[in-house]
């Protein structure tokens, strides 16, 4: 198993977060199914004020870009991914057009 912390910010209007979690209270299936089909074995998604922060727990072989590839080729994805990008902000040390940028370990009890 594999462990990955992401962070993006959320537009920073509060009807805006609240319609954002909203949705996530129970995603679609079909972008769970795509989730679990590219190796991700656990998510969870964290906020604080308009900071969100992922973890991701995959298998030892997940690939981020082989589940960009499998993304960019769902229709459904894209459609969430569009919708979510909505209440979306890139954080400032983004690349462009990057949304969830990866976040660099500092620390684990147990190494890492």
């Amino acid at each position: 198993m594999k462990k990955y912390c992401l962070a993006v910010d959320l537009v920073n209007d509060p009807v805006m977060i609240a319609e954002y979690e909203a949705f996530h209270q129970k995603i679609r299936p079909e972008i769970e199914k795509s989730i679990r089909d590219a190796g991700i074995t656990n998510m969870e998604i964290f906020r604080l004020d308009n900071r969100l922060f992922m973890i991701m727990e995959t298998e030892d072989d997940f690939d981020f870009e082989v589940k960009a590839r499998m993304d960019a080729e769902n229709p459904k994805v894209q459609e969430w991914e569009q919708l979510m990008w909505k209440y979306q902000e890139a954080l400032p040390s983004a690349k462009k057009g990057e949304k969830w940028v990866l976040m660099k370990q500092i620390f684990g009890m147990n190494g890492y």
